[in-house]
């Protein structure tokens, strides 16, 4: 059976254990004293490929920015090349058939564009507006 007389445990083998985690310990302060150096030329090597790998991604994406930019120009330049070329081809088909009516059909069309609080003076024939043309009459006829 279990003999419980040897409960105790003689010197010599807890001199022994001690040694042995004394030496364990040493071991691998030694160890992380040669390992540690590696790990960080390893660590700051793993960095730089980090960074490299980011630049070289923010690169890419400036020239497909560019690229873009380009391209939009491009299409800017041929719409721009459209409209003239529109506006060419009206002054053929009018060929020279500008009369000063069509003149003032274009200004009073332009004018669309403004906003409701724009007041415009239409010219009458003694070049007076016509809201002020009355006036001049009420002044001669007074009643």
């Amino acid at each position: 059976m279990y003999n419980n007389n040897n409960v105790g445990v003689s010197p010599k083998t807890l001199i022994k254990s001690v040694v042995w985690v004394l030496v364990g310990i040493f071991l691998f302060v030694v160890a992380l004293a040669f390992i540690r150096p590696w790990y960080n030329v390893w660590s700051q090597e793993m960095e730089g490929k980090a960074e490299f790998a980011k630049a070289e991604q923010n690169r890419k994406i400036k020239i497909e920015e560019a690229k873009a930019n380009l391209e939009a120009e491009k299409l800017n330049a041929q719409a721009e090349i459209e409209r003239a070329k529109g506006a060419a081809e009206a002054i053929r088909i009018e060929n020279g058939s500008i009369t000063p009516t069509y003149i003032q059909y274009l200004w009073v069309r332009q004018q669309s564009n403004l906003s409701n609080k724009t007041v415009i003076y239409v010219p009458t024939e003694t070049n007076l507006p016509i809201l002020e043309s009355t006036r001049a009459l009420n002044l001669q006829n007074p009643q």
